[in-house]
């Protein structure tokens, strides 16, 4: 019977080592160093691709295109030489790091020059939901760059090619990084330029960190040289380059994932913590930086005694929220500095959601979708906005039964903006949103 057990785990073990063996339709070694050497070269053809796509990217971009932003990524070149980077660190090659680097940095900068002459001579300035999409990174853009880059670099060394090259290229999305950046040097924008280059630069670093891993997984031969001491001031090199490049992106990438881990949590804690039957959470805003945690939440109803909000806070550390400020804002007070114009359109939804029944004559082909999360959007688009409320509302009339509906953005801002801006942030708005007309409402802060 033992026997008979240790049969089938043989078996076992021998079936999973067969089936995710990556030894199994490995390319040539030499063949594979060849093809992403050769492609990591910006010379001639692929250099015109490159400037092409950008300006497809760009177009993309600029008309909210997500077809021909994937047009675009399809006809990118950009993997080679990031592949190359990962591919000269793993085999000790110097020479392939220098070229992949050198030609990295002439292609992001050639994308970025050709992405801001084609925003700068546009007729269309406004920033587009694609667009805002790219200024800054998240958890899940690492994620992606990372498992793509293994995707990647596992198709690059079959001998049978595949289309997951081009797959990872969509994915990944190095291109439309570079074109956001371009968008805000044309712009003057520098929140969205650096914002871009950021999110371009970790989505690089962990292509190429997964380059490297399965490099060495597969055990590709390393460069020897005749001399040792020259070897050994090679390997002393890329160690430099790799600690150079590699210590900042894990440091950005921890920033990254706890602001991701952080937002999560207050998303629980509030949903957890604040279900009441006669106390509602109308607005909420997350602030997260390296010096401060804060979550400040409007509330309306029945006003929450200081003896429960003190408990509330004390069981921020359950949600692993130790050092948040939590800002809780209630009562109808000047003191409390609260937005009657929120309060109103909260209740308004909550009526317009009631009023959406069969046989009623109010409008509701275009507002009975949910209004879409604009806050990251506002952020680097509009920053004198410090907080808002967005609601479908209901018109009653006084000389007919007739209802009509309409589109509410409130917000509080630092400076009142002027008539030109207040133009530009409904034009957004109602290209944004998919709506004929947004009132808006402005009140500073």
């Amino acid at each position: 019977m033992e026997n008979k057990s240790d049969d089938i785990r043989g078996a076992i073990k021998i079936f999973i080592a067969k089936r995710f063996n990556l030894h199994i339709d490995k390319a040539n070694e030499s063949e594979v160093v060849d093809s992403i050497s050769r492609n990591s070269i910006f010379v001639g053809g692929p250099l015109w691709t490159l400037i092409f796509a950008i300006i497809i990217a760009s177009v993309g971009l600029n008309v909210n295109s997500t077809a021909v932003i994937i047009g675009a990524m399809l006809i990118s070149p950009l993997m080679g030489p990031i592949m190359g980077i990962g591919l000269g660190i793993a085999t000790n090659d110097f020479e392939l790091v220098k070229k992949g680097g050198r030609n990295l940095l002439i292609a992001t900068i050639i994308s970025i020059i050709t992405s801001t002459i084609y925003f700068y001579i546009t007729p269309l300035h406004e920033a587009q939901s694609e667009l805002l999409a790219r200024t800054t990174p998240s958890i899940w853009d690492v994620f992606i760059a990372f498992t793509g880059g293994l995707a990647g670099i596992i198709a690059a060394t079959r001998r049978e090619k595949s289309n997951v090259i081009p797959g990872v290229a969509i994915a990944t999305a190095l291109m439309p990084p570079l074109c956001t950046a371009g968008y805000g040097l044309a712009m003057g924008n520098w929140l969205y330029f650096f914002g871009a280059l950021y999110l371009f630069f970790i989505n690089s670093i962990f292509i190429c960190i997964s380059t490297y891993l399965i490099v060495r997984f597969l055990k590709f031969d390393k460069k020897h040289f005749e001399d040792p001491g020259v070897e050994k001031k090679v390997s002393r090199y890329i160690l430099i380059s790799v600690l150079v490049t590699i210590i900042p992106s894990i440091y950005l990438a921890y920033g990254i994932v706890q602001k991701s881990i952080f937002e999560s949590n207050a998303q629980t804690f509030i949903r957890e913590q604040f279900n009441f039957k006669t106390t509602q959470v109308i607005n909420r805003n997350l602030r997260y930086s390296k010096g401060e945690k804060e979550i400040d939440l409007l509330l309306i109803g029945a006003e929450l005694p200081q003896e429960l909000v003190d408990k509330i806070k004390g069981n921020l550390t359950n949600y692993k929220l130790e050092g948040t400020n939590l800002k809780i804002r209630q009562g109808l007070n000047a003191r409390q500095e609260i937005d009657f114009s929120q309060i109103k359109a909260s209740i308004m939804e909550d009526v317009f959601k009631k009023e959406q029944q069969p046989g009623k004559t109010v409008k509701i082909d275009k507002f009975s979708q949910p209004l879409p999360e604009i806050r990251a959007e506002l952020i680097p688009l509009f920053p004198e906005i410090k907080s808002y409320v967005l609601s479908h509302v209901i018109i009653n009339r006084l000389d007919t039964p007739v209802k009509d509906t309409l589109t509410l953005f409130s917000a509080e801002v630092s400076k009142m903006p002027t008539a030109t801006n207040q133009l530009r942030i409904r034009s957004w708005l109602k290209e944004r949103l998919k709506v004929d007309t947004v009132k808006t409402i402005f009140e500073p802060k």
